[in-house]
Order: C-alpha cells, then sequence, then structure tokens
C-alpha cells in the first residue's frame, strides 16, 4: 500500500475517533434540557462531559490538519465549499465552550438556563456541520475541472446531503443517552436509558438510509460487509442497553462507527471528493497528494504523535471513569 492510500486510510481513522468521542458531547449537549429535570440534574449532565469534552474535539483539528498536509487539493476544494457549516460548527463550538464555564458563575436561574440553550444549540448546529461536511465529502460537491465549487454557496444543499447531517444528528443522541446511562447513577441513570431506548428507532432511521443510499450508489461488493457489522453492533448495543450493560452497549457503539466510517470512505475511495458535474471532475488519491517526502515525514510525526494523544486521552478517562450522580455536587456556590 503506498503511503497516499495510507494517509487516506489515516484520516478517516481520525475521522471515527472524532465522531465516537465528539458523538457522545454533543448528544449530552442535546440532551440536556430534556433529561436535567432541576439544575442540579443538569450539572451532573455537564460533568459527565466536563473532564473531556475539549480533548476530544482535538481530532476534528487533527482531522482537518492532516487533510491539508496529506492532501492538499483535497482540503481546499472541499473547506473552500463548506464555509458555511464550517462557520456554523466554529460559533457553536466556541458558544459551548464559553457556556460550560459561565453557566455557573451567577446564581441565577434566567442566567444558567440561557447558558443551557447556548449548551444545547453548540451541541446541535456543530453535529449538524460536521454532518454536512461529511456527507459533501461522500456524496460529492459540484465541481468543475479546476475543482471549484459551482453555483452558490447554497448549491450543495441537497436532500441527501441534508439527510447525512440528521445522521450524525441522530446518532449523537443515541451515543449520549447511552454514554449518561454509562456514567450517571440513581434515577438519572434510568431515565437516560428508557429515553435512548425510546430515540433509538427513529434517530437512527437517518443514518441507516445514508449507509444504503452510498452503498447502492458508490458502494461494491466488500463494503456491504461493514454495513452488515453497523448493522448487527447497533442491535446489540440496544439490546445490552435494555439489559443495563451500559459499557458493552457503548463499546458496540464504537464498532458501529467504526463499521460507518469503513463504508463512507470505503465507498469514497480511490476518490477523495466526487464531482456532481461529471465524475471525469472527481478528485482521486494520486491528483490531490502530497510529495512522497512530505507524507513521509508526516508518517514518522504521526507514529510517535498518534499513540501519544491515545495514552494521555485512556489515562483522562480512566481516572474519570466512576458514575456521577446527584450526590455528588455540592451546593451552588458563586461570588
Amino acid at each position: 500500500m503506498d503511503l497516499p492510500t495510507i494517509w487516506f486510510c489515516i484520516i478517516a481513522l481520525f475521522w471515527l475517533g472524532y465522531l465516537f468521542l465528539e458523538g457522545f458531547d454533543f448528544g449530552v449537549g442535546m440532551l440536556l434540557p430534556k433529561l436535567g429535570r432541576n439544575d442540579t440534574e443538569r450539572r451532573v449532565l455537564v460533568n459527565t462531559i466536563g473532564p473531556v469534552w475539549d480533548g476530544n474535539e482535538v481530532w476534528l483539528i487533527v482531522a482537518g490538519g492532516a487533510t491539508f498536509a496529506a492532501f492538499p487539493g483535497w482540503y481546499a476544494s472541499l473547506f473552500s465549499s463548506a464555509y458555511l457549516p464550517l462557520l456554523a460548527v466554529l460559533v457553536g463550538l466556541i458558544g459551548r465552550g464559553v457556556a460550560f464555564e459561565y453557566r455557573g458563575k451567577v446564581d441565577s436561574v434566567r442566567w444558567r438556563r440561557n447558558w443551557d440553550r447556548v449548551i444545547f444549540l453548540g451541541s446541535l448546529i456543530p453535529a449538524f456541520g460536521v454532518g454536512l461536511l461529511l456527507s459533501w465529502n461522500v456524496l460529492g460537491l459540484p465541481l468543475d475541472a479546476n475543482g471549484d465549487r459551482v453555483g452558490s454557496a447554497f448549491a450543495a444543499f441537497r436532500l441527501d446531503t441534508v439527510l447525512g447531517a440528521l445522521a450524525v444528528v441522530g446518532y449523537a443522541l443515541v451515543h449520549g443517552g447511552i454514554f449518561l446511562s454509562l456514567k450517571t447513577a440513581g434515577e438519572l441513570r434510568t431515565r437516560a436509558r428508557l429515553l435512548t431506548m425510546r430515540l433509538a428507532p427513529i434517530a437512527l432511521l437517518p443514518l441507516v438510509a445514508l449507509l444504503l443510499m452510498v452503498q447502492l450508489r458508490e458502494g461494491s461488493a466488500w463494503t456491504w460487509v461493514p454495513i452488515g457489522t453497523v448493522a448487527v453492533a447497533g442491535v446489540f448495543a440496544l439490546a445490552r442497553l435494555a439489559a443495563g450493560r451500559e459499557g458493552q452497549a457503548f463499546s458496540l457503539v464504537g464498532v458501529a462507527v467504526a463499521g460507518t466510517v469503513v463504508a463512507l470512505f470505503g465507498a469514497l475511495y480511490p476518490n477523495v471528493l466526487p464531482s456532481t458535474i461529471d465524475p471525469a471532475f472527481s478528485l482521486s488519491i494520486a491528483d490531490t497528494a502530497s510529495s512522497g517526502y512530505t507524507l513521509t515525514v508526516m508518517t514518522w510525526v504521526a507514529a510517535f504523535g498518534t499513540p501519544a494523544v491515545l495514552v494521555y486521552q485512556g489515562w483522562t478517562y480512566w481516572v474519570f471513569r466512576k458514575r456521577i450522580g446527584t450526590h455528588h455536587i455540592p451546593a451552588v456556590h458563586t461570588p
């Protein structure tokens, strides 16, 4: 396997890390108004992701940076065509980060509720925007022979790409519910599990539709295997969640996310960005890859840097592995 293909797989791996880790972050934020019946419960929900949410966002930066360095042509055509969703993602992530820090600074019900709304929107909008970006990448953009987008900034807003955005939102809701079932205790744990079981059949429909659509359009015989893996892992994840085995359900969701990424990027290969105007205008791995020297240097950096990030994040999750309940939340104390 040549270096450009290896880096195509590495970038897919980075997206897998981002979707799995940031997915439950988004889900917790979106479920905050529904599951948190009072301020103490909402503080529990925020604290479940408090030590890890900012570290999870590193994977988005790494995925974008690796695309820029390894495939500058891919990066230029995709990111220059996706200013609107990327701007929405950026604003949402900034607002959510500020809300996590500011919601407890004033002892006021109205103050906290307003910041809780920011957390909700700062989770929903980035999830939708990331879904748009990924669906545009897999389903294609109106690119001309120079790799430039044809039409307005809304030219790529189509029913199939919006379906991809809804797929990420629905997945994040289910993933966040399973994570909260794993990380909370008492009544919150029970409510999170029951709500997730009710949401899952509807919330996961866009993801199922997206995978089948991509497979029927661009997939090959072997990409049915990861799609089947997604289906089996999803069913077993919900079954283990219903049985109260949240850790196993959470791990099975990881298998389902891995199968999804393999199916999507496998259908995309050997292209990196299809053109909806003419297949001849599609950008391929060979067309957009950096020089062999650049990819070699990047490979050495990734060989040492990626394991270091994995070890650090794994240690963080291990330190903060225990469940959180309302009895762990101290009384409100503000200046």
